[in-house]
């Protein structure tokens, strides 16, 4: 069973030295062509740029539940209170 990908097409325009330096790197890079190359690289970059950011925006997200867990907290559930009172129980029967 053969699966087809959906193919896009990417065009760009860029000064000959930047050509040429980025056909440099790809020949020494070990990469097939210029557009092996550019992809690859373009794709590492891409996915370091959204994990870089999707750790911010977790950390935001993180750092608010936090916040509104300290400057509003809940009461605490009958399993917390139970926790608390065999953790104060095991407690005192070590002394």
């Amino acid at each position: 069973m053969s699966t087809t990908i959906e193919q896009a097409r990417f065009d760009a325009r860029l000064p000959k030295e930047q050509k040429d330096l980025f056909e440099k790197a790809a020949q020494l890079g070990g990469y097939r062509n210029l557009t092996d190359f550019v992809i690859r690289v373009a794709q590492e970059k891409a996915k370091e740029i959204i994990k870089e950011k999707e750790l911010i925006i977790a950390s935001e997200k993180d750092s608010q539940i936090f916040f509104d867990a300290i400057t509003n907290p809940q009461k605490p559930s009958e399993t917390l209170k139970k926790a608390l009172a065999d953790y104060d129980s095991f407690i005192a029967s070590s002394k």
